[in-house]
């Protein structure tokens, strides 16, 4: 498999570096703590997509952690040259960003592009509670809710627990069965022609993909809405969708094990370009 990897926080600046080599110290607190953030772009036709808006998850996320400023800069500069390497096809490209050594506090950064992996276009999801109230982040900002974090364990766990109950994937809820996300991705709905999504200010992180198909949604004219959902609404819906950068368009075809609407051949295949059209920009 193919891998490309970038230091970007290298002395002298960002340097290609050798995948096959250990990059990361034993102390590094991105690997004994989790304590980092990230972001994960698809790569397509040679470029990053929806970049602008990772970048500034990125920074926020940064932010949040207490992170040192990341320098965009230097990322950019390491960005390109991983681009350069890359042979060709569509990838995911990683950004991860620790506070680094324990023993020396020099933080940590670099990039990672793999081939994308397989995509799978229709979901079978379970509702999961994920366990705080909506408000949680304001009563509780340690808890990083918004934050892009390394600290990935419990979403992981949340899918093998799907996927041992027969299950493809997770659709978070609140205790009151409020909607709120995917453990990878951001749910939309599609209603009567427009276009919703569960309030990001919340407890979810902003989803750059939904962002980006909301804005060409609405230079198209569709409506578009972000504001609480609840369980029943998926039924309700034409169709619903989890997206994600590199997956871009999974739609739900069951919930709990009761199907759902099926919009028809014509209705997915628009869903989709739009969301082409969207990472295309």
């Amino acid at each position: 498999m193919s891998l490309i990897l970038v230091d970007v926080l290298a002395p002298g600046g960002p340097r290609p570096a050798d995948p096959e080599a250990p990059l990361l110290h034993a102390d590094d607190l991105g690997a004994v703590r989790g304590d980092g953030v990230f972001e994960t772009l698809l790569v397509r036709d040679g470029r990053a997509c929806n970049l602008a808006r990772h970048e500034a998850r990125f920074r926020a996320s940064a932010a949040m952690l207490r992170l040192p400023e990341p320098d965009m800069g230097l990322w950019r500069r390491a960005r390109e040259l991983a681009l350069a390497a890359w042979p060709g096809g569509e990838a995911a490209m990683r950004w991860v960003y620790s506070r680094g050594r324990e023993s020396t506090g020099r933080p940590t950064g670099y990039i990672l592009i793999s081939p994308a992996p397989p995509r799978r276009t229709r979901v079978r999801v379970l509702l999961a509670e994920r366990g705080f109230s909506l408000d949680a982040g304001a009563r509780a900002p340690w808890a990083l809710i918004g934050a892009k974090t390394l600290s990935y364990a419990a979403n992981m766990a949340a899918l093998r627990h799907a996927r041992e109950q027969g299950h493809d994937d997770v659709l978070f809820t609140t205790a009151g069965g409020e909607l709120l996300e995917g453990p990878t991705s951001t749910l939309v709905l599609v209603r009567d022609g427009a276009l919703a999504t569960p309030d990001p200010g919340e407890g979810i992180l902003p989803g750059t993909t939904q962002a980006a198909l909301f804005a060409e949604a609405a230079a198209a004219g569709i409506d578009c809405a972000a504001g609480r959902l609840h369980a029943a609404e998926l039924h309700a819906a034409d169709s619903a969708w989890l997206v994600s950068s590199v997956r871009i368009a999974a739609r739900i075809t069951a919930v709990d094990g009761m199907a759902l609407p099926d919009p028809g051949e014509a209705a997915e295949r628009d869903f989709r370009r739009l969301c082409d059209r969207a990472l295309a920009r």
